[in-house]
Order: structure tokens, then sequence, then C-alpha cells
């Protein structure tokens, strides 16, 4: 791939979506359709002893209400992190048993909606109860070891050195605790099912950052064969995470639908989404830091204890990357699960790597205050070019002019060190604040398709999901890039089961998955245009060769994996399956990095935080779509500043589940809270880790946000807050 930096290209679906044509899964309408309500569990921890669904039954235009009671031929898919397709273990409404507040209870499909939530208002349950434990310090958790666990074969404990003779050796020491809160992703599309048989056929469209999971969780619940299922979600209106599994009403929705014969639709309230869908579990966290006098870090020790359910295991991954921020030789980290009554949490943007990040950089700042050392300039002299505990090198890392640029444009070098010694006109606190960040770059194995016709057509299948993150706009760059077509021309088709296999689609790995796999995919078409006709074809457009060759259209196929995964990912991927072998590279190791600078203005008698501008710098390798890389790095910032400053989800400890199940009182950062945010790219590529030198970017943008605003609050009040979201009354 050529070196030269990719033009700004405009979104290729912007237009449809402004105009609303763009079909999101609930926005399919079907033939006949019906709609479909869920019965929640009023009980934290327990099981039912009767169901009296008579009342429900009775409300005009009731078609079919599901309990427990009558699906007893369907099957759990299974936790996709075990092996299997749902984002848990347990399927709900295969047993009278309560695992958690809010678990559905029973399934009411009705003409329409209204008259499918009056009735499942109705259904009563009677249940007997058994304690529950839902926060991290009630009484009856569990606290396992991850290293005791099968899971410690993939996700294996952080070691480097001897960490705590280093740390009880150093001559400066940080020694902090942290607890971040449980929180939602919230996307603004709901989770929501449409299922319809067809044929003998079952089709769904629901948006999903995995349709192949939703295909073979079907087939493993239902006990179908693939070739009976197809999964259609062209777009996804927000995900992060929290649909990278087949979701706990798909399965529900399939089995109405089977039997009324009809196409049934199910669209899960937000607040039944908070009790129903994975989310970012509770976690605490022990920090040791260790220095000598220069400020070289010579030892870290991470412990964390973080939220899991009764029933899964949600791994753990926080030292991976706190271990690897710096240069620091001697590194210990342990992680542990602590079961609790509640859904099994999941993946939510930066699921590790955020909370991992607030710890450290916290730390490192109040390192810097320790020593008298500038945050920025301590940053610097720890830099490295090796990977801390591997001891390979980085295949690219400039992390240090993503420092020095952002301070640079920031206007750092204004900054005074001392705590309250920044005031605005208005009397309010100017804090100042940095934090780096870093996330792990992956390749998933891909599978395109690239198909040209002689009207001038180009269509790419792949394995991917449009999210809003812009996949679609960065493959038709690509694609438009190599064969010398007009962007708009190319039509990526994605998230569609009926094209390529789909892999899931999160952990920033979409773009350095599916761009170098389409790359390759044009380099085969223009060979394979090349031979119809003599002399080749070069200086022609795909539809002159054609037209030439008297050919309609031509098509080839790509298969590709990163180094380290072997040929049998290609089977996993068609059977809806991770690839959690690999990339693996014996020479180096890969992280994409961001530095973000912040400024606080706390109000002085009511504390108020405002945060009038950030400055961001990223380390992304090639950007492909740089309109839709700001846009990335834009948002990750603005979902920080809700990490730091706006969202937890409120646990009830005496009846389980979550108090603010909605977003009038899940706070997040309105257009009002959210100032400047300006965004610079290194913009280089790193052709080691691809042959298009891309690195991901949608989870790095968000890393380290939150640490920035932390370390800033610090620099405006002098207090050093340990625990998210920062509070009013913690600064009062």
């Amino acid at each position: 791939m050529s070196d030269m930096p990719f033009p700004d290209v405009q979104r290729i679906d912007a237009y449809h979506k402004v105009r609303g044509a763009i079909l999101f899964g609930a926005d399919n309408v079907r033939p006949d359709m019906l709609h479909a309500s869920l019965a929640v569990a009023a009980i934290g921890k327990g099981r039912i002893v009767n169901l009296d669904v008579r009342a429900a039954g009775a409300v005009s235009g009731v078609r079919l209400i599901l309990t427990h009671e009558h699906l007893g031929h369907v099957k759990s898919a299974g936790f996709l992190m075990a092996g299997g397709y749902s984002f848990q273990g347990l399927q709900p409404m295969l047993s009278p048993d309560i695992a958690y507040r809010g678990q559905p209870i029973a399934l009411v499909v009705a003409d329409g909606l209204e008259t499918a939530i009056e009735a499942a208002a109705l259904i009563q349950a009677t249940y007997s109860t058994e304690p529950i434990s839902a926060t991290l310090d009630a009484p009856g958790t569990e606290t396992v070891n991850q290293a005791d666990t099968p899971l410690k074969e993939r996700f294996p404990e952080i070691v480097a050195g001897d960490a705590d003779k280093a740390f009880a050796q150093a001559p400066v020491k940080i020694d902090a605790r942290f607890t971040t809160a449980p929180q939602h992703h919230n996307p603004i599309e709901l989770i929501a099912t449409i299922a319809e048989w067809k044929d003998g056929k079952l089709i769904v469209h629901e948006g999903t950052q995995n349709a192949e999971a939703v295909r073979h969780g079907l087939v493993a619940a239902l006990g179908l064969t693939p070739d009976r299922v197809e999964v259609i979600s062209p777009f996804v209106g927000g995900g992060f995470g929290q649909k990278y599994a087949m979701q706990m009403q798909t399965v529900l929705v399939a089995v109405a639908a089977l039997r009324l014969a009809r196409p049934v639709k199910l669209v899960v309230p937000r607040a039944q989404i908070f009790h129903d869908a994975s989310f970012r579990p509770a976690i605490r966290h022990r920090v040791r830091l260790g220095a000598d006098r220069s400020g070289n870090m010579l030892a870290a020790i991470h412990e964390v204890d973080a939220q899991t359910s009764r029933y899964d295991l949600f791994p753990a991954q926080y030292a991976a990357l706190s271990s690897r921020l710096y240069g620091i030789k001697n590194f210990r980290g342990r992680e542990r699960f602590v079961r609790t009554d509640v859904q099994t949490p999941g993946y939510m943007r930066a699921p590790f790597e955020h909370a991992a990040c607030y710890a450290l950089e916290c730390c490192v700042d109040e390192l810097a205050y320790s020593l008298g050392r500038d945050p920025v300039a301590l940053r610097l002299s720890n830099d490295t070019v090796t990977d801390a505990i591997s001891k390979l090198p980085l295949s690219s890392r400039h992390l240090g002019e993503c420092l020095r640029r952002g301070a640079e444009r920031f206007g750092w070098s204004k900054r005074t060190m001392a705590p309250q010694s920044m005031r605005a006109h208005d009397g309010s606190f100017i804090g100042w604040g940095v934090a780096i960040g870093a996330y792990p770059c992956f390749i998933a194995p891909a599978v395109a398709r690239l198909r040209v016709t002689v009207e001038g057509g180009v269509f790419i299948s792949i394995g991917g999901h449009e999210m809003g993150q812009g996949l679609r706009t960065a493959l038709a760059a690509a694609v438009s890039r190599k064969l010398g077509v007009p962007a708009a021309d190319v039509v990526a088709v994605i998230g569609d089961t009926r094209g390529a296999p789909q892999h899931m689609t999160a952990g920033s790995w979409g773009t350095a998955s599916a761009i170098p796999t389409a790359n390759a995919a044009a380099d085969a078409m223009l060979n394979a245009l090349a031979r119809l006709i003599a002399g080749g074809a070069g200086g022609r457009t795909p539809a002159q060769v054609l037209k030439a060759a008297g050919r309609a259209s031509l098509e080839v196929q790509i298969q590709a994996k990163a180094p380290g995964q072997p040929d049998e990912v290609y089977g996993r991927i068609a059977a809806g399956q991770l690839s959690f072998a690999g990339p693996v590279y014996p020479e180096f190791v890969t992280f994409s990095y961001s530095a973000h600078f912040v400024e606080v203005r706390v109000e002085p008698t009511t504390a108020r935080v405002r945060i009038p501008r950030v400055v961001s710098v990223v380390d992304c390798g090639r950007v492909i779509s740089p309109r839709t890389a700001g846009s990335q790095v834009r948002g990750g910032v603005v979902w920080g500043i809700g990490a730091a400053l706006r969202e937890t989800s409120e646990v009830d400890p005496r009846y389980g589940g979550f108090l603010n199940a909605d977003l009038a009182e899940y706070v997040v950062p309105v257009n009002a809270d959210i100032g400047s945010i300006e965004v610079e790219f290194i913009d280089k590529p790193d052709f080691e880790f691809n042959s298009a030198g891309v690195k991901g970017l949608g989870e790095v943008s968000m890393v380290g946000v939150a640490p920035a605003i932390a370390n800033a609050v610090y620099h405006a009040t002098g207090r050093r807050l340990r625990n998210l979201p920062i509070r009013i009354e913690q600064l009062l």
C-alpha cells in the first residue's frame, strides 16, 4: 500500500442516514407482524412458585404467552467466552430459577405493541426468595482467583521481574486504592429482534456486532442446521460491546414466531436492558508504584477484584494494559472474580483498559507531584521501545510524539505546578491534567468476496459490522483507491450471514482485519482483470475491462488471517466462534497509543466541574478515513468525560438490580457539558503489523481520558479522588 495519507472522504452512508433511509434491526416491518413484550422477575434471587397468566391471556389481541413451562426443548447456547454463543451462559425461561432481578419470566405476543405491554404487566408471579449479594462487599459473595480457573490458559497472570522486592526497595512509593462503578452502554438503538420463519428457514433481523454468533446460537439453542438460519444486520445503532454476542431475547422471539407461524418483533425497553444485557462490572483496584528519586519507575503491582455473575466467569485482563504503558521492568498483576447475583458483565468500550489506565495514570500523576516533576516530562522519561513483559520490540510506538504534540497544542508550558494556582476570571479554579492510553492491536481472520459488474458496480462482502464507526466508508476508501473507482460506487455487504462469514466486530480490530483483506481482494481482482484481455487492464476501470472482454461480471474471493492463527480459524468463524489464537508475532508487539490533555474549571462554592477543552493526539497507524477517525476520537473523549464525571449504575443492595435504569437518571454528558475537543493523528503507518499499516482506534480513543480529568481535578482542587465517577459531594 502507498505511504501517502488517505484523503478525507465523506461517509458514504451519510446521505441515507440523515434521510432516515437506513434500516436498523427493529425498523424492519414484516407482513402480518406481531409484537412481543417481556414480563420480568421482581426478586433478586430465588424461584418461581406459581405464575398466573390468566389475566394476561384474557386481554383481547393476545396470541401467545411463553413461560418456562413451554420451552423444554430449548437449550442454552452457552457463554461466548466459554465456547458458546451468548452474552451469558444462563438462558432465561428455561427453568423456574431466578438468578437476578429483572430476569425474564414470560414473553407475551399480541397483535399490537400496547396490547403486549398491557398483558405482560398483568402476569402475577409468586416466588420463594433467597438472600442476594448484589455488590462487591455484600455478604455471600464468592471471590475466585482467575489463576485458579481454566481461564489461566488464555489469560495468564502478568509477571515480570520481582515487583514485590523492587517496590519494597524503591525510594519513592505510591500505594493507592480505586473503585470504578458499574456502568451500562446505553446505545441509542435498543436491543431488538425480528424473527420470521419462511420456507422452513429462520430469518432474523437484529442489530448485532456478531451476526454469526446469533446465527449459530440459534442453531445450538433450537437444534437447527446452519443452512436454516439467516441473520441480517446491515447497520447497528451503537453497540460499544453490548451487542457482542447473542442476546437473551433472540431465542424466545424465534420460538414465538415458529409457534404462531407469523413474524414477531420484540424491542427490549431500556429499563429491561439494564438487567438483561451485559454491562461494565464494578471493579476494585490496588496499585503500588515504586520509583527512584530521578523518576525512573522501578516496580508496579496491580491487583484487581472484578464483578462477575454466579454462573459465568467474565475474563479479567486489566494488568495486560497497566503492565505495558511504560517500560517498568518489575511488574506483578493479580486478577480475581467476585461472584454476585447479577447478569454476566461484558465488554464495554475499552473494557479493561479504561479502568486499568485510570488507576495507574492517577498514580503516575501522584508520583510526579511526589518528585516535583512535570507530569509530561515524567511520562516521556519512562517511554520505551520495548514491551516490558515479553521484552520484544514494539512494532511502532509514537507515544512520545503524541505527548509532545499534545503539550504544544494545549499550551502545557503555561501550566503552573501547584494545585489551586490557576484561576479563571470568574474565580473558578483551573486544572490542567494529562494521561496516556494504550490498547493492544488485534487482527481477526476474514473472508472477502469482491465482485465487479459491467455496469460499474463494485460489491465487497466481508466479515464486519457497521456500528457507526465508519467501517463501510473505510472499506469504500480502500477498495476505490485500489480499483480506481469513486468511493460512492463501492457497496459493502457486512453484518449479513448470507454473504461472507461474520466474525465479531469489537476490540478495535474491525478496520485492521477488514482493510488488509479488502486490499488483498482488490489486488486479486486487478490480477484477474488483467488476465481477461490482451495487454492487461492498465489505465482502465473494471467496467471498461469487463466490457472489452464481453463479461457481465467477475468475482474473486480472498481469506486472510494473522500470523500465529492456524488454518482452523476459518472453520471457527464460519461456526460463529471467536478466533482466540493469535495474532502472534514472534518478532514484536503492537499497541495503539493516545495522549489526552484536559482543562477543568471547578466552581469554588458549588464544586461544579466543567471541561471547556480537551486535546487528544492518537497513534493508530495509518488513518484510512480521517473524517470517521476524528469522529471516533471525539466520541471516545465524550464517553471518557461521562465515565469520569457522570455515569454510574446505582445498585439496590437490598433487592438487587439497578435503580436508575433509564436515561433520565443514568446521567450521561449532554451537549452543554462538552467544550472544544481537538483531535490530531500521528498518521504513521505500521507496516510491521499489517500490509495496510492500520492499527486500532475505536477503543484507545477513550483510554486515558478519565485519569486526565481526575488529574486535572487534583490540579484545580488539591484533592486526590480515586473513585469513579467523581461526584460533587467529594469536592465540597
